[in-house]
């Protein structure tokens, strides 16, 4: 049940989950061809004389740092899809740009860089792909570096126009970081609001379906049955020969039984099945039908329980009370019903013939049947029966604690 619960909750972030890393692994690929357009110019500064001079891009190490970033573009490229991995090779590819920039920034003018502008650009990345108030930190730090530089290269001086600028694009940082921090948690809340709107249509789809399922049920094969019941009933009335009354008598209950069964499984499909009515009902109606005596006992709160474990449970019941009818030769059949310590138990004891039972239940296929519904369910099911000293079923599964307590102890 723990294991259902934790799945239950699993596949309800999924599509949370799934959004968040599209977006992320869209945005990276963004990334990288925007960082393609860069390399691009990147080697036309290169190429031209003029410009390698003006950005200190003149040697052999140039070149070689230029294809390194070629490569940490590529490998992040790579490496964007692999969750937690592709974000951190994300993160250190954009520092690795941003000491690049410091770089040519600090080389061709300092503040006064015509650069300086594409710090602007790698906050939007950084605000993109880490939708943080943080993610403003590293790139509002090439500023700083940038001013600091200044002031120890001979000949610069840290003028006022400078220091606005240092401001400026300060102010410009903050606000771009603000609006796509802002825009982004709007696009989230707004797909969370989404997803939860097509799973409730979709929860809807279901019990619109069941409940067309189980009106055309009712309304068919429902009617059917009640027709053969009446018919019974006639053909009972007009029947002379005990015999025969018997066998009109036993199809009709037959019937019964079967219009009671299609009953119970449109509950189960509206979803507004409650076991411990289902059960007592059931025991009331196997002793009218078979005159054997039949006690109904709940104790303690029996908590509300998923379908399945209510199924489960009245499954085991029929089929126990069933084997008392055929095999039992009883006289008076004991149902006990209980939750206690965080466990539901269902207890069928008669006082019929008994049998020589050794646990093995290859041979025994109605036994068979309800150890392995308990099996599924992570409870178990003992048997204890010994020649003329009756039989005695206890099905015990593991349950929550009731939320809302039951009205308890009731007898049939």
């Amino acid at each position: 049940m723990k294991l259902a619960a934790w799945l239950s909750r699993l596949s309800a972030r999924v599509p949370e989950l799934d959004w968040g890393h599209r977006k992320f692994v869209t945005r990276g690929r963004t990334l990288f061809y925007a960082r393609l357009a860069f390399l691009t110019i990147g080697l036309g500064i290169l190429a031209i004389p003029r410009w390698s001079a003006a950005f200190g891009t003149q040697g052999k190490a140039a070149f070689v740092w230029y294809f390194v970033m070629i490569a940490y573009s590529v490998g992040n490229y790579l490496l964007i899809e692999r969750g937690a991995l592709g974000k951190v090779a994300t993160f250190v590819s954009l520092c690795l740009d941003l000491l690049v920039l410091v770089y040519m920034i600090a080389y061709s003018g300092g503040l006064k860089s015509p650069v300086l502008p594409t710090q602007l650009i790698y906050t939007i990345f950084f605000a993109l792909l880490f939708p943080n108030p943080l993610a403003i930190i590293p790139p509002l730090l090439t500023l700083p570096i940038v001013a600091k530089i200044d002031t120890e290269i001979p000949g610069r001086i840290l003028e006022l126009e400078d220091i606005f600028l240092l401001v400026w694009y300060s102010a410009i940082n903050f606000i771009v970081v603000y609006v796509i921090v802002y825009l982004n948690e709007r696009e989230d809340s707004q797909h969370h609001e989404i997803v939860k709107l097509q799973e409730n249509l979709r929860q809807m789809a279901v019990v619109e379906e069941r409940n067309r399922l189980s009106r055309e049920i009712h309304d068919g094969l429902g009617a059917s049955l009640s027709s053969l019941i009446l018919q019974a009933e006639y053909l009972n009335s007009l029947a002379r020969d005990e015999d025969l009354k018997q066998e009109i008598g036993e199809l009709k209950g037959v019937a019964e039984e079967s219009i009671d069964e299609l009953r119970r499984s449109i509950s189960m499909m509206r979803e507004d099945f409650e076991m411990v009515p289902s059960l007592e009902d059931y025991c009331v109606t196997f002793q009218q039908r078979t005159g054997l005596a039949v006690e109904f006992l709940v104790q303690g709160a029996i908590p509300r329980l998923e379908s399945p474990v209510q199924l489960a449970t009245f499954r085991v019941l029929q089929e126990a009370l069933t084997n008392v009818r055929k095999h039992a030769k009883a006289k008076t059949v004991r149902v006990t019903l209980h939750h206690r310590e965080g466990k539901l138990c269902l207890c069928v004891e008669d006082d019929g013939a008994g049998f020589a039972f050794q646990g093995d239940l290859r041979h025994h296929y109605g036994l068979g049947n309800m150890r392995e519904r308990a099996r599924q369910l992570g409870g178990t099911l003992d048997v204890w029966s010994e020649p003329g000293r009756g039989c005695r079923i206890t099905y015990q599964i593991p349950v929550a604690d009731p939320a809302a307590a039951r009205p308890s102890a009731q007898n049939v």
